[in-house]
């Protein structure tokens, strides 16, 4: 999936648990789905390149996020990010939030991790940490947080 969005011109970057597992280079726990932040001028085309694996449109929040899934049950979040000011592609990014908000990526905060001996792009575990900020956390948020504590 990585391999088609990057041949159709798409950034992205693994956030939520599969980012933490990325940071830590190993799998910890099951996922339902794989997070990715993807530069919002290039959405469209990511969609494409998802169309074209057999995904199809389960959760449409857009400008927010906007989930796929996959007949064999696997899901994909997007959550496109505008960067620069002007959404010129350059400087840091921004994610529209549901209440009106932002959760920004810092360009800084845009890393790479290992997924299967892969190196993946991904978001930085201080930005990990912002994002698990602000509700609730669930059990297995708990557990991705101690992972992040393995990281050197």
């Amino acid at each position: 999936m990585l391999d088609a969005l990057a041949a159709a011109g798409c950034r992205c970057w693994i956030s939520g648990g599969w980012g933490i597992d990325a940071l830590v280079g190993r799998q910890t726990r099951e996922h339902r789905d794989l997070d990715l932040a993807v530069d919002a001028a290039r959405e469209a085309e990511a969609l494409r390149a998802l169309e074209a694996l057999g995904y199809t449109v389960e959760t449409d929040w857009r400008p927010v996020r906007v989930e796929v899934a996959e007949p064999g049950g696997g899901y994909v979040d997007l959550h496109p990010v505008a960067f620069g000011e002007d959404g010129d592609g350059s400087g840091d990014g921004r994610q529209e939030a549901f209440d009106g908000a932002w959760f920004d990526y810092p360009r800084a905060d845009l890393t790479t991790g290992t997924i299967a001996g892969r190196t993946v792009p991904c978001v930085s575990a201080r930005l990990q940490r912002v994002f698990h900020q602000g509700y609730e956390p669930r059990d297995v948020d708990v557990m991705d947080l101690a992972h992040l504590g393995e990281r050197a």
